[in-house]
C-alpha cells in the first residue's frame, strides 16, 4: 500500500504543463505533461505553463453539466431514457432521483472519477508551484508576487469548493514527501471552519498582491484581480455564517475517530457581522473599478424605437449574456463558453431539429411559480392575481404582444409577470425576441403545443415543454440552417450577487434596515419592480412582511432564486440555507407534451419526485477512498 501511495504521488508530482497555442484562451487548456520539475521551473515562460495548469481544474467547473449546483437544485430536469442507466451528460442531473451511491459515486470531485476532476489534486499542483516559484531565475519579483497570489486564491477556492460539496475535508497547506512515513499521508478530515478559516487566511495573503483590473485581456482574460478576491472570500464567509455550518444540530453527533467534532455546536452570531463586512469591502472595490448593474447595450442592428418591455427584458438576458468586455455587472467569470445552448433552445420555428438543438434542459412547473406577479410579489401572496384560476386558457391579446403571441392560447399563469419571468422562461406562446428577428412586431414565440420532435423513448426530448431562456443569447439563431449560436461566458459571480448577498448578512446581523432595502430594491428595479416595502403594502395579503427579520429573510432567499435562476447558485443557497429537502419534496411536473390541443397540454404531469434526504446535503466519499486511508469517516448519514 505504501508503495503504491508513493507512486501515485510521484506521478501527480510530475505532472507539468505543456506549450500553449492561444494567449487568450490559455485557461481553456489542460497543458501536457512533461518530465521533471526542473524542466518545468526552468525559465520563466515553462513556470507560466505550470500556473495555467492550476487553473486548469477551475475551469473545467464551467461546464455546468458537471456542476454540482446547477444539477441538483431543481431547477432543471432531465429525461431519464426507459431501460437506460444515468449517462455521463445527464448524471448530475439524475442524482435527484435518488442514484448516488458510495460504491462509484457520481461526479466524484474527492478521488477525481465519474466526470470529475480531482480537486485535492488541483491543490497538490498549487503547492507544488509554490514549492518551486523561485527556481526560474528570469521571473521578475513583480511577476513572481503575483503568481504566488493567485495560486493561493485557487487553494483557497479549491478548499472552499470541496467544503461545500463533502463538509469537513483535510486542509492541504503543503504537500507530503514521498519519503514521509505512510501514516502521516492518511489524513483526516477537520473541522468545517478549520478549511473556511484556511480559505480566508490564503485570500487575505493574496488581495495585496493580485491586479486591480486586467491590463492586458488579449493575453490575461480569466486571471484573478482582486475584486475576484474579495468576492469570493464575501461568499464564503456568508456561507459559512450559514445555517448549514454555523452550529448545525444535525450534526452534533459528527466527529472523527479521535472525538474531534467537525460541526460548531452553536451558532455564531459573529460570522454574520464578518460576512457582510465582507460583501461591503468586495462592493466597495467593485465600485472603485466602475462596476454597476448591468442595463441593455443596444447594438446597431436593432431598431431605435425597441419598445421599453422588450428592452426591459434584454436588460435581464444580458445581464448574463452579454459580451464580458461589456458587461459592468461581472464580478468573475471562467474563460469556457457556456455550452449548452442549444440544450436551452425550444421550438420556435417550423424547422425544429433535434439534431441542430435538442432543447433537453426542462424547466418544472415548480421553477416558474417562483417568480413574481407584475406587482413584485409571490403568484399565491399577490392580492390582485387569479392564483386559483392560473392553469385556466387565455388568449394572447395587443396588450400583451410583445410578450405572449396575440390570438395564441395559453394560459393565465403566463400573464401578468414579472420581466425576469419573460427574460428567464420559454414558455408556449411566450415571445422570443431576436433568433435572427429583430423587427419587435415580428418576434417568433415559443411553439410547444405542436407536439414532442421525438418519441416517447428518446432521450432528446424536453419532458416539460418549458426551457430555461435566460441561457440563450438572443442572438443566437436556430432554423432551418441549423444552430447559429452567438458565444457567451456563464457568469460565476456577477453584482446583482453579491448585492443581495450582502442584504442577507445584513439582515441577519440587525434585521431589516433601510440599507437592506436599499440593495434588494436596486436588483428589483432593474427588474421594472417596486421596492419590497411599497410592493407588500400594495399588493400582498402579508402587507408587514417585509418588516420582520424572518420576514425579509423569506423574501431575499426569493429573491436571489429568482435573480440568479439557472446561474448555478440555487443549489448551493439551498443547501447552506437548509431548505433543499423541503423544496426537493416538491414534484417535478411539466405540462402534457404529447398533447395539441390547449385543453389537454395544460395538464401538469410529473415526471418525478425527488429522493432526497438530509444525508445528500454532502457528497459521500466512496469505498476505496475509505479503504485507503483509514482515518477518513463517511460524510453523515452515509453507509
Amino acid at each position: 500500500m505504501q508503495n503504491k501511495i508513493h507512486i501515485l504521488y510521484l506521478v501527480l508530482c510530475l505532472a507539468m504543463a505543456g506549450s500553449v497555442t492561444s494567449c487568450k484562451k490559455f485557461l481553456d487548456v489542460t497543458p501536457e505533461n512533461v518530465g521533471t520539475l526542473d524542466y518545468a521551473f526552468r525559465n520563466r515562460n515553462e513556470a507560466e505553463n505550470y500556473l495555467f495548469s492550476c487553473y486548469s481544474t477551475l475551469q473545467s467547473l464551467a461546464d455546468i453539466t458537471r456542476d454540482p449546483s446547477f444539477t441538483t437544485s431543481g431547477e432543471i430536469i432531465y429525461p431519464n431514457v426507459l431501460g437506460e442507466g444515468p449517462k455521463l451528460y445527464d448524471a448530475g442531473f439524475q442524482l435527484m432521483r435518488g442514484t448516488q451511491n458510495i460504491s462509484n459515486p457520481v461526479l466524484n470531485y474527492w478521488d477525481g472519477s465519474n466526470g470529475a476532476p480531482s480537486v485535492f489534486k488541483a491543490i497538490r499542483r498549487c503547492n507544488i508551484l509554490l514549492e518551486n516559484i523561485d527556481k526560474p531565475i528570469d521571473l521578475s519579483v513583480f511577476e513572481k508576487d503575483r503568481w504566488i497570489a493567485e495560486v493561493k486564491f485557487l487553494k483557497a477556492y479549491y478548499h472552499y469548493f470541496l467544503v461545500k460539496m463533502y463538509g469537513p475535508i483535510p486542509i492541504y497547506r503543503t504537500n507530503h514527501a514521498i519519503t514521509d512515513p505512510i501514516g502521516t499521508l492518511r489524513v483526516k478530515r477537520l473541522p468545517v471552519d478549520s478549511a473556511f478559516d484556511y480559505a480566508v487566511q490564503l485570500l487575505d495573503e493574496a488581495i495585496p498582491e493580485l491586479p486591480t483590473e486586467i491590463a492586458d485581456v488579449n493575453r490575461e482574460l480569466g486571471r484573478v484581480t482582486q475584486a475576484v478576491a474579495l468576492a469570493v472570500k464575501a461568499e464564503i464567509l456568508v456561507t459559512r455564517a450559514s445555517p448549514l455550518f454555523n452550529g448545525n444540530p444535525d450534526y452534533r453527533n459528527y466527529k472523527n475517530a479521535d472525538g474531534q467534532a467537525l460541526f460548531s455546536a452553536s451558532a455564531d452570531p459573529a460570522k454574520w457581522a464578518a460576512a457582510a463586512a465582507a460583501c461591503k469591502a468586495a462592493i466597495d472595490a467593485c465600485r472603485q473599478l466602475n462596476l454597476g448593474l448591468y442595463h441593455f447595450i443596444r447594438p446597431a442592428n436593432i431598431p431605435a424605437t425597441l419598445p421599453q418591455v422588450l428592452s426591459g427584458i434584454l436588460t435581464l438576458q444580458n445581464a448574463v449574456t452579454e459580451k464580458w468586455d461589456l458587461n459592468k455587472e461581472i464580478i468573475w467569470n471562467l474563460n469556457s463558453y457556456f455550452p449548452q445552448q442549444a440544450n436551452a433552445v425550444p421550438r420556435i420555428t417550423a424547422e425544429f431539429d433535434l439534431g441542430s438543438a435538442p432543447g433537453t434542459l426542462a424547466v418544472p412547473i415548480s421553477t416558474t411559480d417562483l417568480f413574481y406577479t407584475k406587482n413584485g410579489v409571490p403568484i399565491d401572496e399577490d392580492n390582485s392575481w387569479d392564483f386559483s384560476g392560473r392553469f385556466n386558457l387565455r388568449t394572447g391579446d395587443a396588450a400583451n404582444k410583445y410578450l405572449i403571441a396575440q390570438n395564441y392560447q395559453t394560459i393565465k399563469n403566463n400573464f401578468d409577470r414579472e420581466l425576469r419571468y419573460y427574460a428567464g422562461i420559454g414558455f408556449d406562446g411566450g415571445i422570443w425576441y431576436g433568433n435572427g428577428v429583430t423587427n419587435p412586431d415580428a418576434a417568433l414565440s415559443v411553439q410547444a403545443q405542436k407536439g414532442p420532435a421525438a418519441p416517447k423513448d428518446n432521450s432528446r426530448l424536453n419532458v416539460t415543454s418549458i426551457w430555461p431562456k435566460k441561457l440563450v443569447h438572443y442572438l443566437s439563431v436556430f432554423d432551418k440552417n441549423g444552430f447559429s449560436q452567438t458565444s457567451f461566458r456563464l457568469p460565476r459571480i456577477r453584482l446583482a450577487d453579491l448585492y443581495l448577498q450582502y442584504a442577507e448578512a445584513l439582515n441577519e446581523v440587525n434585521g431589516p434596515s433601510s440599507e437592506v432595502y436599499a440593495y434588494i430594491d436596486s436588483v428589483r428595479l432593474r427588474a421594472g419592480l417596486k421596492g419590497v416595502q411599497e410592493s407588500w403594502q400594495q399588493y400582498s395579503f402579508n402587507p408587514g412582511k417585509p418588516s420582520t427579520k424572518d420576514g425579509l429573510r423569506t423574501i431575499i432567499h426569493r429573491e436571489r432564486r429568482i435573480e440568479l435562476c439557472f446561474e448555478g447558485k440555487a443549489g448551493w443557497d439551498l443547501k447552506r440555507w437548509k431548505e433543499w429537502t423541503s423544496v426537493m419534496s416538491q414534484p417535478m411536473q411539466g405540462w402534457s407534451i404529447y398533447q395539441s390541443a390547449p385543453s389537454d397540454f395544460y395538464i401538469p404531469v410529473t415526471q418525478f419526485i425527488p429522493t432526497i434526504t438530509s444525508k445528500d446535503y454532502f457528497f459521500p466519499l466512496s469505498d476505496q477512498a475509505l479503504r485507503e486511508n483509514e482515518n477518513l469517516i463517511q460524510s453523515p448519514f452515509w453507509k
